[in-house]
């Protein structure tokens, strides 16, 4: 509800519910005051946690495009594409891992309309040579718990293309192709600490949310 206060105090004679109802003060149970200031204080608390965090991760950011940089300006390496890498501390007690990761999306009319045409192509052309790829068709289009599609099921027909050889099946993979987005993108860093055995044990830092 607009303007709705996300917590109350005491000072407040009237209460408002999710569905914006007043409420007495009076008739609002002490379980529910502890409730709203604990809250309040977690809330305040998560707020500060997540910006150290966030100033934190463009810090981290910062000085490994700084390292990166640096790395391929003594290498004398003009252009500077980046991807996964990896770069230490002097005597290697300290490792920093980078990587980035664009999860691949489907646009959800294309994809259908490539599910239509493998449909047609499993029903009018299968033959004792690609009936292999219909179990795969029906595997890959079987959707998860999260009723999403395997992104890596349906890319793996891609795969069979030559070898099926068909042009309602082309039509098909094209679609896919042609389906894909890559909608986000996101980095993440890893540091990790060499111990006196020489392991590297992981500092956890969920920053990929930040």
């Amino acid at each position: 509800m607009e303007n709705l206060k996300i917590t109350q105090t005491g000072k407040d004679k009237i209460w408002y519910d999710e569905t914006g109802n007043g409420i007495p003060l009076k008739r609002v149970t002490k379980v529910e005051r502890l409730h709203e200031k604990s809250a309040e204080e977690i809330l305040k608390k998560a707020t500060e946690v997540n910006k150290k965090l966030a100033d934190f991760k463009a810090f981290v950011q910062d000085k490994c495009t700084e390292a990166y940089e640096a790395f391929m300006a003594e290498k004398d390496v003009k252009k500077q594409t980046k991807g996964n890498y990896t770069w230490f501390n002097f005597n290697r007690t300290i490792k920093i891992e980078v990587s980035q990761s664009a999860p691949i999306k489907f646009d959800d009319l294309t994809i259908v309309a490539a599910k239509e045409k493998l449909d047609q192509f499993l029903n009018d052309n299968i033959n004792s040579k690609n009936e292999f790829v219909k179990d795969l068709v029906m595997d890959a289009f079987e959707t998860q718990r999260t009723n999403q599609l395997d992104v890596k099921k349906v890319m793996g027909l891609t795969r069979h293309k030559a070898r099926i050889n068909d042009p309602l099946f082309s039509e098909a993979i094209d679609l896919i192709t042609s389906a894909i987005r890559r909608p986000e993108s996101k980095t993440y860093f890893r540091i990790w600490l060499k111990d006196d055995n020489g392991k590297y044990n992981n500092i956890e830092l969920n920053l990929s949310n930040i």
